[in-house]
């Protein structure tokens, strides 16, 4: 996916009940997802496979009787938060038990499915491990994990979301009118920096009927806007209500039939997979917005052959050109990472020349993290730490700039917003753009789950405040 800054924390709580026992006092659960978006779709379908047995909830990690962490192991970084949080968690779960109290903890995600039982020996407060494929198992793990370590990290032949618990519409209602939506998962590319591959398996996609099912019951809940996800989504390729296999276009052109439903979007994508109808779709499907997130990571042709991206520069910027075709007034996100093994001045400079032609609304950048088992990591030619700093501040300049131009541009023109929420201060409302940029702005909490005209007026450091457009008002 497109970032590792940890993302929006899930937080539920549960009570798991006992076949043969008496009712059970409800028992409290906190789900910390880091990574990316789908961690965040997936830290929400584990509490909802376990709220059939009974659980409740709380924001608090310090009353949890279950903490799971639903991990990232794309970037280092985002690992050594685990095990820095599995300290802290340590400390917690000793505290409870001088208290006469417990605490389980539980690993789940990347990290998870990437050291699976040496999770345990790194950490001896762990109780349970389990692999993103395999969440759906979380009842069992927890009711195993009362007599030891509890694991399971394998990757199932019959499909986890045959088996997930939908959540109720109010339990939809609680999580915001936005919402995230696993179409695809796993990847087949084996870009020499990416462990996705190995943690998440092979590239997968879901039946069409069943994803319209999902998004029918989260917008008759008051969901207006769904992300589609998968670590590749664009390669999606699901069997449809005709038997046929379906493309993403296909899948957004039937979503898009979906009364209620206001905004679609898709993420994350590879340009290889950007087919022709999904470019039109982009022209012609209203209800998907103008905003594409499309990694390119680099901008050298010979870094881009040693990362087995399997595109030139070329193609990209050319890939660009036929999408703003499409769509004239498009936003482009993207990846960057800088420091590859191998990657010079002259590499680095290509890559600061395709971000000035492109010209993107918004840019994730990373130094390069070595990831055990990848190819990468056994690439000769490391760059020095002081170099990739060194090249991130510069390259985080230029992309803060075109992100910030970008922002400006917005002061005087009329744009729809989608309003989700009361504002900081009475008699405000916010909301975001079809850029995805948050918008704040006079008027009355009836229109929040609605979309409206609003006239930006003016430009902050991270959102930008408007006035409703007169027949919005």
């Amino acid at each position: 996916m497109n970032s590792d800054l940890e993302a929006a924390t899930v937080q539920k709580d549960w009570a798991p009940a006992r076949s043969g026992q008496g009712e059970k006092a409800a028992k409290k659960l906190h789900v910390k997802s880091f990574g990316c978006q789908m961690n965040v779709y997936d830290a929400t379908r584990m509490a909802d496979v376990l709220a059939p047995e009974g659980f409740s909830e709380t924001g608090a990690i310090e009353d949890a009787d279950l903490v799971i962490l639903n991990t990232c192991h794309i970037r280092e970084k985002a690992s050594e938060k685990v095990f820095s949080e599995l300290g802290r968690l340590r400390r917690l779960k000793e505290e409870r038990r001088a208290e006469g109290k417990d605490l389980r903890i539980a690993v789940a995600g990347c990290v998870a499915q990437a050291e699976g039982g040496e999770i345990f020996r790194k950490q001896r407060a762990v109780d349970i491990v389990v692999g993103p494929q395999s969440y759906h198992r979380l009842p069992e793990l927890v009711r195993l994990a009362a007599d030891g370590p509890a694991i399971d990290t394998d990757f199932p032949v019959d499909d986890k979301f045959n088996h997930l618990t939908p959540p109720t519409a109010d339990k939809i209602r609680t999580r915001g009118l936005s919402a995230f939506l696993t179409v695809q998962e796993g990847c087949d590319k084996f870009c020499s920096f990416c462990v996705v591959p190995y943690t998440r398996g092979a590239e997968a996609s879901r039946e069409v009927q069943k994803i319209v099912a999902e998004a029918e019951a989260l917008t008759r809940a008051g969901v207006r806007e769904i992300t589609l996800l998968g670590q590749n989504v664009n390669a999606f390729h699901g069997k449809g209500e005709d038997d046929e296999i379906w493309s993403l276009a296909r899948l957004v052109e039937r979503l898009s039939e979906i009364a209620g439903l206001a905004r679609l979007r898709y993420t994350t994508s590879h340009p290889n997979d950007m087919a022709d109808d999904l470019i039109r779709a982009h022209g012609e499907a209203a209800k998907l917005m103008p905003f594409l997130h499309l990694p390119v990571q680099s901008g050298s042709d010979r870094i881009l052959a040693a990362m087995n991206r399997k595109h030139r520069a070329e193609d990209f910027l050319r890939l660009a050109k036929k999408i703003r075709a499409a769509r004239p007034d498009i936003a482009l996100s993207s990846d960057f990472i800088v420091g590859f093994p191998g990657e010079t001045d002259e590499d680095f400079e290509a890559t600061l020349a395709l971000i000035r032609a492109v010209d993107f609304a918004s840019t994730f950048y990373f130094k390069y993290s070595p990831r055990p088992g990848t190819p990468g990591a056994e690439l000769a030619d490391q760059v020095e730490e002081a170099v990739k700093t060194e090249r991130l501040a510069r390259l985080g300049e230029l992309v803060e700039a075109q992100r910030a131009a970008f922002n400006r541009a917005m002061v005087g023109r009329t744009v729809d917003v989608l309003f989700e929420k009361p504002g900081r201060r009475p008699g405000q409302i916010g909301g975001k753009t079809p850029y995805l940029q948050a918008v704040h702005a006079d008027g009355p909490d009836s229109l929040i789950g609605t979309v409206a005209a609003v006239e930006i007026v003016e430009c902050g450091s991270n959102s930008l405040f408007g006035r409703l457009a007169k027949e919005a008002r």
